[in-house]
């Protein structure tokens, strides 16, 4: 059914049990994985009365991101690779996640993104937003929303 899948990756917690689950339901339905990061830009300084001088360069702050990226891509791929599931890893910086989520899965024609949901509800999820709803309302392309049990 689904031959190519994007899986978005944070590199959190959260992030690394939809990795696995996504290489699980990859291995059992024979499709490869893209995993991807969207790396954040350089944060703009804000100056006036009580700023943080930040002494990163906006070059060091580029290549921090990047190894971040390639370190959480790498390991995602390691994981597939275990499974012995295909996989590829893509990352770009964009200050809009979801945006470059929907524009890595047509870049790469996939036909799911596999993704993970917070399941805040109520006024923190009206405040904090989703990157998953936003891909969900602005995506054509089929979104499944993974979620963990919550422990108690």
């Amino acid at each position: 059914m689904f031959k190519n899948i994007l899986v978005p990756t944070d590199g959190s917690d959260l992030s690394k049990s939809t990795v696995r689950r996504a290489v699980s339901f990859a291995q059992e339905s024979g499709a490869k994985i893209v995993f991807f990061y969207a790396q954040p830009d350089f944060p703009m300084p804000i100056y006036g009365e009580g700023a943080l001088i930040d002494p990163t360069t906006p070059e060091q702050f580029a290549a921090s991101a990047k190894a971040e990226a390639d370190r959480i891509l790498a390991d995602a791929c390691a994981m597939a690779n275990a499974s012995a599931v295909s996989s590829t890893s893509d990352t770009v910086v964009n200050e809009v996640p979801y945006e470059a989520i929907i524009a890595a899965a047509k870049r790469h024609e996939c036909d799911l993104i596999f993704m993970s949901s917070h399941g805040r509800r109520g006024l923190a999820s009206l405040l904090l937003g989703s990157e998953t709803q936003k891909v969900l309302t602005h995506c054509r392309i089929p979104v499944l929303v993974y979620r963990e049990e919550a422990t108690t």
